[in-house]
């Protein structure tokens, strides 16, 4: 277990825990929640040694196996499943010691190893390694790719993989979904839930972590405080708590209010019906959520468009991709007004491609595109962050965009995101990545755009700022596309789904749970070809076949014969080796009244050594000369 008795830590000068008493137990999941700089990566840095305390004492079995996942990925030869193999440290140690003991003909020491190899699971490493290649997104084909040809995300996915393969204690995971797409999220997800061991989770996915945790550990205001259940169930409880507050009951009936518009509106429209009745769903559960949220330091909205024609744009038998690569054909999509479309599927199956197609940062290779005269699109992608100026201050990049504004507007605007205080005239460059992100939101939304393309725009945002950007979201004017691998963030905003897939933007017609039912029929089907891939095409051809392969066999018996003549010497001689290795395993062995039997030990196995030496041989070169005439019949 993890004990925290009266811990107080500090990074520099700043005290970011005081008197923090926690006890973690085996089996605990635990989410690890509170805005962002209030000290949860610090945590984790305490526990994995790198970090101690200033006052109080943190303590935890020092025979504990913790796993974690590297920041830093080198460029290395090594091929994506070797690397990912490296995670189980202990079984690369037996490996390496089975290499230096058959050096050295250590019978007894090999046989202690591979007692300890096959213990652990060892002959299935591999493909335990590859399965966690496929769920985190992996081609088979790519199992075998040195690791410096992999970008820098999918190297965060092989370093999530390798922290996975190691059969730890103790899994310490921050935003391990911050590089994964939605299909990979609902795998871990899977496979976390199944975990034996601790789980500490830092994440900002509400959705994620109400299906992962069953504890929720906040930090907040310098401590620590652990709730049991998930993290909806910790926010019932805020929720309760907070209740009695007439702001707190102000913010939540002004937010009811933009969904119950939504619901008015489109109820009884046959088309947006199935929405109308997801956001009643969501009505329900907001009266709790709202409540927890009434202390965030975010309150911000999208004024109303400057103008809204219709459709905002349209695509006809359109083709997309890079070079003479075709990545999308035949799309045909329309954007209109109060559309609000959320992009599913397979990270690379073109979502992002689409969302730059709609932006103008991609042309078309082939159909048409028609844009509105008055449209005005505010596009969010991460690579915008690394355009903004790092010597100015986000003051200074509104006044560049507004300079008819008063200080005091431009001031009470930024506050709503969060920038207060000094953070107005502070430089970028000293921001986190989740302050740029939201200072880049700021200026898009003070722009008023009419089509807003949000490429997975809560990276870097914690709950706090999801919550408040998703409610923006549901009163904004105009239209919206939007990837993201945040399903609350789905559900909250998006009408409608497009299933980006195959080279095809089609409609999706379900929600999220669909989606999850889809993506297990797709892989059961694929499973399904490969295995059809395999057979015989017809009966016919494999009647004529069992006819050849009979024929070769009655022509290859005599070979054949004395390969399996030679394969069950090999078997009786192992056998022996391994009863006189068993034997030699037994420290009674090595007693003196045991000397005259030892030393016939030890000259029996030098024997069988020697014979299977020489079978070994002979069983190869009669394998040669199978393999031979079996390759001079092949048409």
């Amino acid at each position: 277990m993890l004990n925290f008795t009266d811990v107080s830590l500090r990074r520099g000068p700043r005290l970011l825990l005081q008197q923090v008493n926690m006890i973690i137990h085996r089996g605990q999941h635990v989410g690890i929640t509170g805005a962002n700089g209030t000290g949860k990566s610090s945590l984790f840095a305490l526990i994995r040694g790198e970090l101690q305390t200033d006052l109080g004492d943190f303590t935890m079995p020092s025979s504990l196996v913790i796993a974690h996942v590297a920041q830093e990925t080198p460029a290395l030869e090594q091929q994506a499943i070797d690397y990912v193999m490296d995670g189980d440290a202990e079984l690369r140690n037996i490996q390496a010691e089975l290499v230096e003991a058959e050096a050295v003909e250590d019978g007894n020491r090999l046989a202690q190893l591979h007692g300890r190899f096959e213990a652990i699971d060892g002959y299935s490493a591999r493909s335990r390694a590859a399965r966690l290649l496929q769920g985190l997104g992996f081609k088979t084909e790519q199992e075998a790719t040195p690791v410096k040809q992999f970008s820098g995300g999918w190297r965060m996915r092989l370093n999530l993989a390798q922290a996975l393969m190691c059969r730890s204690d103790l899994l310490l995971l921050d935003e391990p979904t911050n590089h994964l797409d939605l299909d990979a999220v609902i795998w871990m997800q899977d496979w976390l839930r199944s975990y034996p061991g601790i789980l500490l989770l830092i994440s900002h996915d509400r959705d994620f972590l109400d299906t992962v945790v069953n504890h929720i550990a906040h930090v907040e205001q310098q401590g620590i405080q652990l709730y049991s259940g998930n993290y909806s169930a910790f926010e019932h409880y805020r929720a309760e708590q907070l209740k009695q507050q007439q702001s707190a009951y102000e913010k939540q009936q002004r937010e009811i209010a933009h969904v119950r518009s939504y619901v008015d509106r489109f109820r009884a429209q046959a088309t947006k019906a199935k929405q109308a009745q997801s956001r009643l769903k969501t009505l329900a559960r907001m009266e709790l959520i709202a409540q927890a949220h009434v202390d965030s330091p975010f309150g911000f909205s999208f004024h109303p468009p400057k103008k809204l024609p219709r459709p905002l744009m349209r695509m006809d038998k359109v083709a997309a991709g890079y070079g003479d690569t075709v990545l999308l054909s035949g799309v045909g999509v329309s954007i209109s007004p109060g559309d609000r479309i959320g992009l599913l599927g397979a990270n690379g199956a073109g979502k992002s491609t689409l969302i730059k197609l709609l932006a103008g940062e991609l042309s078309e290779q082939a159909g048409e595109v028609i844009r509105a005269k008055d449209l005005d699109i505010g596009y969010f992608a991460q690579h915008q962050l690394e355009q903004l100026r790092c010597d100015e201050t986000p003051f200074q990049h509104m006044q560049k965009m507004a300079p008819q504004e008063s200080e005091q507007s431009l001031c009470n605007y930024l506050g709503g995101f969060g920038f207060v205080g000094d953070r107005v005239n502070e430089q970028v460059d000293i921001f986190s990545g989740g302050e740029k992100a939201r200072l880049v939101l700021a200026m898009l939304a003070w722009q008023r755009p009419n089509l807003l393309l949000l490429d997975e725009p809560t990276n870097h945002f914690d709950i706090e700022m999801r919550h408040a950007l998703s409610m923006a979201l549901q009163d904004y004017e105009g239209a919206m596309v939007i990837v993201s691998h945040d399903r609350h963030m789905l559900r909250s905003v998006c009408n409608d789904f497009l299933l980006v897939a195959d080279g095809k933007v089609m409609e999706f017609d379900g929600d999220l749970d669909d989606y999850r039912t889809w993506l297990n029929d797709r892989r059961n089907i694929n499973d399904t070809d490969n295995s059809q891939d395999n057979n015989i095409s017809s009966s016919q051809s494999k009647k004529l076949k069992r006819q050849q392969e009979a024929e070769k066999r009655k022509q290859l018996q005599p070979l054949m014969k004395k390969v399996r003549a030679l394969e069950g010497g090999l078997d009786s001689l192992n056998k022996e080796l391994e009863e006189i290795e068993q034997a030699l395993l037994n420290p009674e062995i090595y007693q003196e009244q045991s000397k005259v039997k030892l030393k016939e030990l030890l000259a029996k196995q030098a024997q069988l050594k020697g014979q299977r030496d020489e079978t070994e041989e002979a069983w190869f070169t009669a394998s040669e000369a199978l393999h031979e005439a079996e390759q001079s019949m092949e048409p």
